[in-house]
């Protein structure tokens, strides 16, 4: 952090200096942007990119009013979580996922589950298809519509989770908090994450971890695996019920 950036934090945190404030929203407002950019990508076309931007500054906002520059953690490291996470927060506000389509993404999600407990394995495509007695290429269709409801996934809690509930996204990013329970908790979490993740094959492992941990789009995903983005994105929403049918069974 320069000598210059530093000062503005030391005015924001010490004195509350609201010029300061100011212009470390204007200096961070690209974090938001490249967030945003990277989202839209996956959501319907009637989502305002203004409107996201205007969620991801209320998250940047509360971000630099927690920061600690002193922990140790960059505030381009800190600060996403919290832009994304505003970002979520609004949409699920909005109510932009279709009932209906809720409705689907739970019958296909218990799909999975009911299969891979009586098997013992990852479900086929088949499998799920005779469940849920529908025709393949609807099944292709039905993972196209579920690939909007599954952005919030890593988000969600897992069902019949007694307390405060873990999800995907609190097990694949670092928790701020230090404390050594918590710590361990997590690593446990974690290790059944890399478990779930390591079953999964290996197209849906390339689109998880190009997607969640190189933060590519689905389009640069495309592109390096050689396959269209509707496809990538039928993948990527196959990945995520995989793996949450086996965390809700094993958490």
């Amino acid at each position: 952090m320069s000598i210059s950036l530093r000062n503005y934090w030391e005015k924001v945190h010490d004195v509350q200096d609201t010029k300061a404030r100011e212009y470390l929203i204007l200096h961070y407002t690209y974090l938001v942007k490249y967030i945003v950019d990277r989202m839209m990508i996956n959501l319907p076309a009637h989502i305002e990119r203004d409107d996201m931007v205007s969620y991801g500054i209320i998250g940047l906002i509360d971000a630099i009013e927690k920061y600690d520059m002193n922990a140790g953690v960059k505030f381009e490291t800190y600060a996403p979580l919290r832009i994304q996470g505003a970002i979520k927060d609004a949409l699920r506000a909005l109510d932009w996922v279709p009932r209906s389509l809720r409705q689907k993404a739970k019958k296909l999600e218990k799909a999975y589950e009911k299969i891979e407990i009586e098997f013992g394995r990852k479900a086929t495509d088949e499998e799920i298809v005779s469940y849920l007695d529908i025709e393949l290429n609807e099944f292709y269709e039905l993972l196209s519509q579920l690939s909007y409801a599954t952005i919030l996934s890593l988000d969600e809690s897992f069902e019949d989770h007694e307390g405060d509930a873990p999800t995907l996204m609190d097990m694949v990013k670092n928790n701020e908090e230090n404390n050594l329970g918590k710590e361990i908790e997590q690593n446990e979490e974690k290790h059944i994450l890399a478990q779930a993740i390591d079953e999964l094959l290996e197209k849906e492992k390339m689109v998880v971890a190009l997607y969640y941990f190189e933060e590519l789009t689905l389009k640069e995903i495309g592109k390096i695996m050689n396959l269209s983005e509707s496809r990538i994105s039928q993948i990527h929403t196959k990945a995520i019920f995989h793996l949450r049918g086996k965390l809700n069974r094993t958490l």
